[in-house]
């Protein structure tokens, strides 16, 4: 059985990192991002963080919902590459938004949220990322849940009483096809219609890899009711999901009482 030491991590991989970046174009995508902003309520003056951040949509998303007025984002990624979207997606925002209250964090939240303090965020936001939380177990010699259930006790955590959790999760045995089917007359409207075509194929080919992993337990695409289950063991309540893109994904609300 291969341990953790020799398995093959591309989310570090700028080329990885980049090749998601293309994911905003997608129409799937761009209803999920709809599903999921629709349920953030920031307030002036509050602290967000943005978990597997990628190139920024959410963290955007909750800067622009908020008029420009929470004192801090941080996005936290573990692809250095990321770093360039973030400042690139500061100067592209309506309010712009100064380096200081959107800041990048390089860093492997599968490792937990050792930097963050107790209660320090309002809020806490991740789109289709958390379940990429890997743990392996030498002892048992397999892959464990323990990194993805830690992370949300972390998230828990870091959020002041009343804090939002807001993420997205894909279902069980994702259909990637099905996401590439509702993404076809993207092509058409897009403005680089190749670049498009090629993202989308960097994204199977990525996809292909993920949810053989996810079989072998490395990675975790669960069903609701378990993943509604962790939340509330880790002390989340008022937890609510919805499906979205294409039918791959929930998106899930959550509050820390």
């Amino acid at each position: 059985m291969t341990s953790t030491s020799s398995a093959v991590n591309y989310w570090p991989n700028s080329h990885c990192a980049k090749a998601f970046w293309g994911q905003r174009e997608l129409p799937p995508y761009k209803r999920l991002l709809r599903d999921t902003v629709s349920w953030l309520d920031p307030a002036p003056g509050e602290r967000w963080l943005d978990l597997g951040c990628g190139s920024g949509q959410l963290t955007g998303a909750v800067w622009e919902k908020s008029g420009g007025t929470l004192a801090e984002v941080v996005a936290l990624d573990c692809a250095a590459a990321n770093e360039l979207a973030i400042a690139r997606l500061r100067t592209l925002l309506n309010p712009p938004a100064p380096e200081a209250r959107i800041r990048f964090l390089h860093g492997d939240f599968s490792s937990g949220l050792a930097s963050c303090r107790d209660a320090s965020f309002d809020g806490a936001i991740s789109g289709l990322a958390i379940q990429y939380a890997e743990s392996w177990s030498e002892e048992q010699r397999r892959w464990t849940t323990q990194a993805y259930d830690q992370l949300l006790v972390e998230v828990h955590r870091i959020l002041r009483p009343g804090g939002r959790f807001v993420f997205s999760v894909n279902v069980p045995e994702p259909a990637w096809a099905k996401v590439a089917l509702y993404a076809i007359h993207g092509f058409f409207r897009s403005s680089a219609p190749l670049r498009y075509v090629r993202n989308a194929l960097r994204m199977l080919r990525y996809g292909s890899w993920l949810k053989r992993e996810a079989r072998r337990g490395r990675f975790h695409y669960l069903p609701v009711a378990a993943v509604r289950d962790k939340l509330a063991r880790a002390g989340f309540t008022a937890i609510e999901h919805r499906l979205s893109f294409a039918g791959q994904a929930y998106v899930l609300r959550c509050r820390r009482p």
